[in-house]
């Protein structure tokens, strides 16, 4: 019972106050606004998902390992 009443607490007041601090503290090594970091973070996401899914879709593992088995039958 007094483990989940300290997990709670951790979880509902520590945690949210841990990732402001280091978000604040972020921004400030970084010497821009708190507001122009989240939005470069979102921006960021955005460009690392259209990465994904233009590219890294051919560069899946499955279609990479196709591609080798395809050279390696070709030469012998």
């Amino acid at each position: 019972m007094i483990a989940l009443l300290l997990y709670r607490t951790v979880a509902d007041h520590v945690l949210p106050w841990m990732m402001a601090f280091a978000t604040r503290m972020l921004a400030r090594s970084l010497n821009m606004p708190e507001p122009l970091l989240h939005s470069t973070g979102d921006y960021v996401v955005a460009q690392v998902t259209a990465f994904e899914h233009s590219v890294g879709r051919s560069l899946s593992p499955f279609r990479l390992a196709r591609l080798l088995r395809a050279r390696w039958r070709g030469r012998h």
